[in-house]
């Protein structure tokens, strides 16, 4: 008895010792340890496309809310330690599949490029990339009578992993 009992502490010191030091990475960051406010500012929009950059600018604030403890302002004002400015770039949507019987596409493609920088208040650069470019996929129905558009729903999801990556490119230690 007292042998088993000896067995199973040790067996949960063991455990216990080597779940010991286990941190997500979201603990060391990137960002200097002065910067706790956050700016984010709409995006600017320079292509044709409808309200792209008010998707992509909730998105990236909904995940700065949910994934960090910064404190996220929405425009410009000297209270922030840093700024996040993004601009969306190009938007393109392309057939991806097309139905052999009907000729017609029954896939397409959106892209979205954005340039995308962060900058604290002196003006350095946190984060910078240019060309940040994000796929999204969809299906085209192919029912004209129960036509639904799908292209709003895969750009939901677009600005979803655009979000996602960017705070984790901005924030994360990797």
């Amino acid at each position: 008895m007292r042998l088993r009992i000896s067995v199973a502490v040790l067996l949960l010191c063991c455990l216990l010792l080597a779940a010991c030091g286990y941190r997500t990475s979201a603990r060391s960051s990137r960002l200097p340890p002065a910067v706790k406010t956050i700016a984010i500012p709409a995006f600017t929009n320079q292509t044709q496309s409808y309200r792209v950059e008010q998707l992509l600018t909730a998105a990236v604030v909904r995940e700065f809310v949910t994934r960090t403890k910064f404190r996220i302002i929405n425009e410009d004002t000297e209270e922030a330690d840093a700024t996040l400015h993004g601009s969306v770039l190009v938007v393109s949507l392309a057939p991806l599949t097309y139905d052999s019987v009907t000729g017609r596409a029954s896939s397409a493609l959106i892209t979205v490029t954005a340039r995308v920088s962060l900058v604290d208040r002196r003006g350095t650069v946190l984060f910078d990339n240019p060309n940040y470019t994000f796929r999204e996929q969809y299906q085209v129905s192919r029912e004209l009578s129960s036509f639904f558009e799908e292209d709003a729903p895969a750009m939901d999801r677009l600005a979803r992993d655009f979000a996602r990556t960017l705070v984790s490119n901005i924030v994360e230690a990797y």
